[in-house]
């Protein structure tokens, strides 16, 4: 959140909208357990915590719901980069939607896993200790979600060997 990366509450939601929401959130639920921070660990590392937990909650809420869906329907409607053609940005838009609605079909925690390590980039030791986990568990849920990602982009025709 502070090191320049997007925050990490988009890769979630893939919606810029609730992911300020969100990082508004994290950020009030840090001030208010303040006193909970060890000042013997990363800063970082703590707030970035805090914001998974505010975004867990909002999955959890979200689950099973039209909105969670339309949301990430919505995600595919984004206006495209400049440069990019009607078609190319039909088609990008499609792949975003496609693959958002992959990952809000994995199991937390190998969303979680899969979206810390490599959608955003952290290293597994970052992401590891963020989620609570070892680096071994970390790599096995990351694997474990590109997986089921590829199985379901081959299942759908997004990758070759799937059905047509």
């Amino acid at each position: 959140m502070l090191s320049g990366r997007p925050p990490p509450a988009r890769y979630y939601t893939g919606d810029t909208g609730v992911a300020e929401e969100l990082a508004q959130e994290a950020f009030a639920q840090a001030m208010a357990s303040r006193e909970r921070f060890d000042p013997a660990r990363s800063f970082q590392g703590w707030l970035h915590g805090v914001a998974l937990n505010v975004v867990r909650k909002y999955w959890r809420r979200q689950r099973n719901t039209s909105a969670a869906h339309a949301r990430l329907e919505a995600m595919g409607r984004s206006c495209p980069p400049a440069g990019v053609g009607p078609d190319d940005a039909h088609l990008q838009r499609e792949r975003s939607r496609v693959l958002y609605a992959v990952l809000a079909e994995l199991p937390e925690r190998l969303r979680e896993a899969f979206l810390v390590r490599e959608l955003q980039g952290l290293a597994s030791e970052e992401a590891a200790a963020l989620l609570g986990i070892t680096t071994g568990n970390l790599h096995v849920r990351v694997c474990r979600a590109r997986a089921q990602i590829h199985a379901e982009l081959r299942r759908l025709g997004w990758l070759p060997g799937g059905e047509p």
